[in-house]
């Protein structure tokens, strides 16, 4: 099989981009690309560290992510699993990367950057949600932002709700656990206790 193993070779087969792809990349957070932020109530956050790289996603009300000047974002790490792939990357390289996704929209929003893990108390107070506090903020010092083509959105047709995947088509939590772990973990129990510890534990 045809491997491409030079930057020569793939700028042949690609070409050169437009002049839109390359203007829409600037090195700070613009009014309209806050707009975006703001709207986005979903983000997956890309990170690099000796262990391996990791790409989770982040999710909250609309502006989540905060904008606090052109150059600086504020992202709060809500409760989850504990396995802390992301914060364990960060702590070791901070090169990040987030994409935004906006329910209904096709256009999605690209943030390159480095970031560092912040836990002073009023910051933390700052992202209180029904008297709880994230463990810590992740603060991100934008190099680049740009808006992503709907090409992606178009073609998986990602917001038709005719498209849903019935959950009964799907293998569950538990059930991946259980197999996993020949029934020691997970099961019909998990998945019949887990929205009530998720309501429980959202934040």
């Amino acid at each position: 099989m045809p491997v491409i193993a030079t930057l020569e070779e793939l700028q042949a087969l690609y070409g050169t981009p437009g002049e839109a792809s390359l203007v829409k990349e600037v090195d700070r957070v613009t009014a309209d690309y806050q707009a975006l932020i703001e709207a986005s109530p979903f983000a997956t956050l890309a990170t690099s560290g000796p262990d391996g790289l990791d790409c989770s996603p982040r999710g909250d009300q609309p502006g989540f992510v905060r904008v606090t000047d052109p150059k600086t974002l504020m992202l709060p790490d809500r409760r989850g699993n504990n396995r802390t792939d992301s914060m364990r990357n960060i702590v070791q390289d901070p090169r990040v990367a987030l994409l935004f996704l906006i329910p209904g929209s096709g256009t999605t929003l690209r943030v390159n950057g480095r970031a560092e893990l912040r836990t002073d108390p009023d910051l933390l107070a700052a992202f209180s949600v029904e008297d709880s506090v994230p463990r810590c903020v992740v603060v991100i010092h934008v190099d680049a932002v740009y808006f992503q083509c709907a090409r992606a959105i178009l073609r998986s047709d990602l917001w038709n709700p005719e498209k849903h995947v019935a959950s009964a088509c799907i293998p569950t939590p538990g059930q991946i656990l259980a197999h996993l772990t020949e029934e020691r973990v997970g099961g019909a129990a998990y998945d019949r206790e887990w929205p009530e510890r998720a309501r429980r534990s959202l934040w």
